[in-house]
Parts: structure tokens; C-alpha cells; sequence
């Protein structure tokens, strides 16, 4: 084996995977310190050889032989440290220095074969040109900010690299998420640094094709529960988020998202801090998902509708609601729900239960106007986006296994398997840049993980 391909901080797979969509090769080698995400990663690339190892402490040049060629090196060192979203929390100043593996790695490939890899493509929030020196508290000193990134680029460039970094949205490339980050590439091979060009673009502009949507990996078959019979009910801020995206997405939005054949209307809300008092932290399912972390912060809501009918008392229903729904729905209780929620403020704490509440002018906030159609909101639907869901928008392929038995029998938790799936790059975008870079590497096409599923019949079918 002369020609060697690595994926450094591999994960799960996502970089992986994304090579192979490429140039249909299997990555040779693959790093990384967590037992469990190289377990999911050995279960989707057996081919691979692993090192259950911590990148800063592995002596990769074991491995390789003089003269032994490493043609292309991926890494994506944590970036948890290095992010806005960490907000004010004190930074980990052991995962901060994660890209010196990167050099380190380099220098020892290097010492083994005589030479550094021939390209090599590093990930990470855009933050990371600000990595610089922390005070004893752990925060960024801020008249240092950038100091150690330019460090680290110096001493690449010391090994003999060329050196270009942009910041790439997925979504430009097709895949069904926003994530935005920084890119970077090495190259010592005398080629020139080449880049993709984009595919896509927020509303088509340029004459590109538009942003692909999230819906198309939403599974509409299960739309939850309504949020007015859980038996725990949702916490004051998740009930505001869902009545400030109601009026966003559904009420206000000229071009809401329908379920086709369903007189339903979903969109997603996000668990994270709202900015301003009166912000939205959601989206419409027309639009690629925003950057999937390491935490499942995505939740679907759907409201239900029915025409509405002035002269009547709103009860007469003429279509068919969804096939689950027993009942003309929970009207008085979304009306209330949206005035105590929307109407007074978003996020005001509850004092009283919602049935207890008098509605003045109650179909205020529960009308909706589709095609010159007016509806009105019957019930709410919520639920959690699933593993499954947030693979797919990562852009990893429908065959990729995530949902699989630890040694001692138990399936993972979905916990873990969203952890996997927000630490990936997404496999689209990789696919992109490593075709664009190393065009050469191809051998042929991605052979897909053979797919089990179990029919209504009891019966397995293969695919």
C-alpha cells in the first residue's frame, strides 16, 4: 500500500463517507479518541484500519514506511473551543490546542516517509482565525486574538505548504443544511489549490439552483403528539417558542409550508436563547436546517387547520383533518394558548391553566390564509426531530448506520447517535472539495451499506 489516505479527528464518518461519494475508495486510516463514535465509524468503513487513540499522543508514523506516499489528510479538530456559540463559558484550553495535532502529525508523516501529505483539508467554525492566548480565567484576550492562528498557519508553511482558507455554507453545495464554516487547504505537490464551485443559492440568485429544502427529510408519518394532552407538559419557553413560530410561519407567512394531501402546516422551532426579546429561534421546512450541533435542539410543530366559516360557530368541518386526529381538535385551547403566549408577550410566565383563561375576539390569532383560503388552527402537534431525521439533513446518506447495538447489547441512545451526527462535516460537502482538489484519487463509485427493514409482514427485505 503506497498510497495512503487519512482521516485525522474522523468521528463517525462524516468526512469518511464524504471521500468515498468522491472517488469511491475506502479511507485507509482513521483517528480518533472516542471508543464509540470509532465503533459507528468501524460499522459504516470496515476497510478502514482504526486508532482508538488520543490525536495529540498517537505516533502515526508507526504505521507508515519510508517512501510511502500520503496523498490526501483530512482533520477537523474540536471546535467547541473556538465557537461564538460557546458564548461566556470559560474555554477548555486542552481542546483549544487541538490543531498543533494537526502540525504535530504532519511533521511525523514527514519523519516516517520523507515527505508531508500531499493535500491536506483541516474544518472549523470561522472563530478559529481568532485563536490566540487565554487569561487565567480562560477567557480570549482580546488584543491577542489571532495569534496563535497565525502561528499555526507559519509553521504549515514551514513544512513546505501552500495555504488557502475560505468560509463555505453547505447549502451553496447542496446539502439541506446552512452550516457555515471554515475551510482550508494545504498543498505541497505543486498543484494549484482548487475549489468548488457552488451549485446552489439562497433563492436561486445567480442563475443557481435554490437552497434544497429540510422537508424532504422530515418523516411526516409521525407528527407527535398534541401539545395540549402530553401527559408532561412542555416547559413556559418551548409553549412561546411554538406560539412565536405559529405566527411567524404559519399566520404571517405568505408562503407556509403544507404537508401535501394534509391540511397541516409544520415548521421547526430551535432550543437555543433567543437574541431579542421578541425573536424567533425557528425556521419553515422551505429552507435547508440551520447548523445541526451536538444536542438535538430541533423540535416539529404542526398546526392542524380547517376552513373557516364566518357564519357558523367554527365547528363544521368539510375536509378530512389527518387520518390520527379523533376529534375537530382542541380550538378553545389553541386560541387561549396563542393570546396568553403571543398575544400579551412571548415567554410571560404562567400563572393560570390555559382552560382557564377568557378569550376576547378569539379568532384574532388562530386564522391563517392559504391560496385566498381562509383556515383556522384547530390543534398544535409536537414532537422532537429524530436521529434519522437530522442524518439525513446532515447530508449523510440514507444507508449510513447510526442506530445500531453497543457490545453489551443495548442500542445506543439517540443522544449519542445526535452527538455523532452535529461533531460531522457534512458528507456533501466534503465530497465537493475533496473531488475539486483530488480529482485523481477516483477509482471508481461509493459501494451503499446493505439496508435490512422489517415489513408489515414480519418479513426482511434487503436492499
Amino acid at each position: 500500500m503506497n498510497d495512503v489516505i487519512i482521516d485525522y479527528f474522523c468521528g463517525a464518518g462524516g468526512v469518511s463517507v464524504g471521500c468515498e461519494g468522491a472517488w469511491g475508495r475506502w479511507m485507509d486510516y482513521a483517528v480518533n479518541h472516542d471508543p464509540d463514535a470509532i465503533r459507528a465509524h468501524s460499522i459504516n468503513h470496515p476497510h478502514t484500519h482504526h486508532f482508538t487513540e488520543d490525536v495529540m499522543r498517537i505516533k502515526i508514523g508507526k504505521y507508515l514506511k519510508w517512501g510511502q506516499k500520503v496523498s490526501f489528510m483530512w482533520a477537523s479538530p474540536d471546535c467547541t473551543s473556538h465557537s461564538k456559540a460557546k458564548g461566556d463559558k470559560p474555554i477548555k484550553r486542552n481542546l483549544r490546542i487541538l490543531p498543533m495535532g494537526v502540525w504535530r502529525a504532519c511533521r511525523q508523516i514527514l519523519k516516517a516517509t520523507g515527505n508531508v501529505p500531499e493535500v491536506l483539508m483541516m474544518e472549523n467554525v470561522e472563530e478559529i482565525q481568532k485563536w490566540g492566548p487565554l487569561d487565567r480565567d480562560g477567557n480570549v484576550i482580546k488584543e491577542r486574538e489571532g495569534e496563535y492562528y497565525d502561528k499555526f498557519i507559519r509553521l504549515m508553511k514551514e513544512l513546505g505548504y501552500e495555504f488557502e482558507c475560505r468560509i463555505l455554507v453547505s447549502a451553496d453545495y447542496g446539502a439541506h443544511t446552512a452550516r457555515k464554516r471554515w475551510f482550508a487547504q494545504f498543498r505541497c505537490d505543486g498543484q494549484p489549490i482548487t475549489w468548488p464551485e457552488p451549485t446552489h443559492s439562497k433563492g436561486g440568485a445567480g442563475g443557481l439552483k435554490k437552497w434544497e429544502p429540510i422537508s424532504q427529510d422530515i418523516d411526516f408519518s409521525n407528527l407527535g403528539n398534541s401539545i395540549f394532552t402530553r401527559e408532561k407538559p412542555l416547559k413556559d419557553k418551548t409553549l412561546a417558542r411554538i406560539a412565536a413560530g405559529i405566527k411567524k410561519f404559519v399566520i404571517d407567512d405568505p408562503e407556509q409550508f403544507i404537508i401535501p394531501d394534509e391540511l397541516a402546516a409544520p415548521f421547526l422551532i430551535q432550543y437555543h436563547s433567543e437574541t431579542t426579546k421578541n425573536s424567533v429561534r425557528g425556521q419553515g421546512l422551505n429552507e435547508p436546517i440551520q447548523t445541526i450541533d451536538t444536542a438535538n435542539r430541533y423540535g416539529l410543530v404542526t398546526c392542524f387547520l380547517s376552513k373557516f366559516y364566518k357564519s357558523g360557530t367554527g365547528q363544521t368541518i368539510n375536509e378530512p383533518i389527518h387520518t390520527i386526529t379523533t376529534s375537530p381538535g382542541h380550538f378553545g385551547m389553541v386560541s387561549a394558548f396563542l393570546i396568553k403566549y403571543y398575544g400579551h408577550g412571548v415567554g410571560q410566565s404562567l400563572n393560570e391553566p390555559i382552560g382557564t383563561i377568557v378569550t376576547k375576539d378569539r379568532f384574532g390569532l388562530v386564522l391563517v390564509v392559504i391560496d385566498g383560503v381562509t383556515y383556522r388552527i384547530i390543534d398544535i402537534w409536537f414532537r422532537m426531530l429524530q436521529p434519522e431525521e437530522l442524518k439525513l439533513g446532515q447530508g449523510f446518506p440514507k444507508d449510513y448506520i447510526i442506530n445500531f447495538r453497543k457490545p453489551n447489547g443495548k442500542i445506543y441512545s439517540k443522544s449519542k447517535q445526535v452527538k455523532w451526527i452535529g461533531n460531522s462535516v457534512p458528507p456533501i460537502m466534503v465530497e465537493k472539495l475533496a473531488m475539486a482538489a483530488c480529482p485523481y484519487l477516483k477509482i471508481g463509485e461509493r459501494t451503499p451499506n446493505l439496508m435490512i427493514e422489517e415489513e408489515l409482514t414480519g418479513q426482511l427485505r434487503f436492499a
